[in-house]
C-alpha cells in the first residue's frame, strides 16, 4: 500500500491527530503558558479541527498544534501541507513550487511560501562538529546563480559561493559565504569540522594553513587533472554537488540570493538523511515535522525567521 494513501494525507482531522502525535507524543503542550497535558480538545460542529483549550486557571487559552511552528496561520489544509512535506523531502532533487501548485490544487505563491515554511523546517540548526577521529570530512566551494546586478564576468566573481562540508558516509553542511577568500572559508571550517578529522580539499590556496588545526590535510591537484590518489580525493562533496546543482537548475531554475540559505538547508537534510544512512521518506518526513517547532516564517518577509 502507497505511504500516500495514509488517512492523514486525506483528512485533515487525522492529519492534526498525526501532527499531535509526532511533536507531542500524547501529551498536549499549551504553547502560551507551557503548561503539559493540561488541556482539553474541544469538540462540536462549531469548533474548528484540533483546536484544545488550556485548563491552567492563569492560561485558559485556546491552540492547536500549529502555533509556535511552521504551520502557524496557514491557511492551506494541514493534509494538504503534510503532503507537501512527503514530496519535498522524497524529491532527491527538490519538487517545484509550481508543480505543488498543480498537485495540491492551491494558488503558486501558496506553494512558493509552504515551500519556504517546509524549508525552514529542514534547516536543523545542528551545531556538533561534522568528522572525528578516524573520519574523513571533504571540503570545496561552488559558484551558483547570479548576484543582484552583478555584471557577468569570466570566472564567478558574478555568482553565489556556496562551501560544502561533506562528513565521509554521513552529514553534509552548506554555507553560503560573500568570497572564496580565507578569511571567509576558514572560519566556517574551524567551527564545523573535529579538530580529530582528516580534511581532504583541492589544491586551493584557501586551505593552505589547514594542517595546523586538524589531524591531517590533503589535497588533489585538480589544475594537474589529478582527482584521486589512493583515499586522497573530494569525490564525495562532489557527488553532493552534482545532486545541488540538477535540483537548482533542472527543477527550481532560479533562486533569490536572499533564499539560498534555505535552499542549501533543504538539500543538506536530504542528505544528511538518505536512504544510505538507513532513513526511509516517512522517518524523513517525520524528521522534517519536528524541526517545524519554534520556527516561524511570514510571508511579507520571507527572507527572515524569527527564532
Amino acid at each position: 500500500m502507497s505511504i500516500l494513501s495514509n488517512p492523514y494525507f486525506h483528512n485533515e482531522a487525522a492529519a492534526f491527530e498525526h501532527l499531535e502525535e509526532a511533536l507531542w507524543k500524547g501529551e498536549p503542550v499549551c504553547p502560551h503558558c507551557g503548561s503539559i497535558n493540561n488541556a482539553t480538545k474541544l469538540q462540536g460542529q462549531a469548533t474548528r479541527i484540533g483546536v484544545w483549550k488550556c485548563k491552567d486557571r492563569h492560561c485558559r487559552k485556546q491552540f492547536t498544534v500549529k502555533v509556535g511552528t511552521v504551520f502557524e496561520h496557514g491557511r492551506i489544509p494541514l493534509n494538504k501541507m503534510l503532503q507537501a512535506v512527503h514530496l519535498m523531502v522524497s524529491s532527491k532533487k527538490g519538487i517545484s513550487a509550481h508543480q505543488l501548485h498543480r498537485i495540491l490544487e492551491i494558488q503558486y505563491k501558496s506553494a512558493w511560501f509552504l515551500c519556504h515554511r517546509i524549508r525552514l523546517a529542514m534547516a536543523s540548526g545542528e551545531l556538533s562538529p561534522l568528522g572525528g577521529s578516524g573520519k574523513t570530512v571533504e571540503v570545496d566551494e561552488t559558484y551558483i546563480g547570479r548576484l543582484k546586478g552583478a555584471p557577468v564576468k569570466a570566472g564567478g566573481s558574478h555568482k553565489n559561493v556556496v562551501v560544502t562540508l561533506v562528513e565521509r558516509g554521513g552529514r553534509a553542511r552548506s554555507f553560503h559565504v560573500d568570497t572564496t577568500r580565507m578569511g571567509n572559508v576558514m572560519p566556517i571550517v574551524r567551527a564545523n569540522i573535529a579538530k580529530e578529522s582528516a580534511l581532504m580539499t583541492d589544491e586551493s590556496g584557501i586551505y593552505r594553513r589547514a594542517s595546523q588545526d586538524f589531524a591531517s590535510h590533503d589535497f588533489v591537484t585538480h589544475s594537474k587533472d589529478e582527482y584521486v590518489r589512493g583515499t586522497i580525493h573530494t569525490n564525495t562533496v562532489e557527488g553532493y554537488y552534482s545532486i545541488f546543482k540538477r535540483g537548482m537548475k533542472g527543477v527550481y531554475q532560479h533562486c533569490g540570493e536572499q533564499h539560498l540559505h534555505r535552499y542549501l538547508a533543504e538539500f543538506d537534510f536530504r542528505y544528511s538523511n538518505r536512504v544510505a544512512l538507513g532513513v526511509d521518506d516517512s522517518t524523513r518526513a517525520s524528521l522534517a515535522l519536528k524541526g517545524a517547532t519554534g520556527k516561524r516564517l511570514t510571508y511579507r518577509r520571507p527572507d527572515l525567521a524569527a527564532e
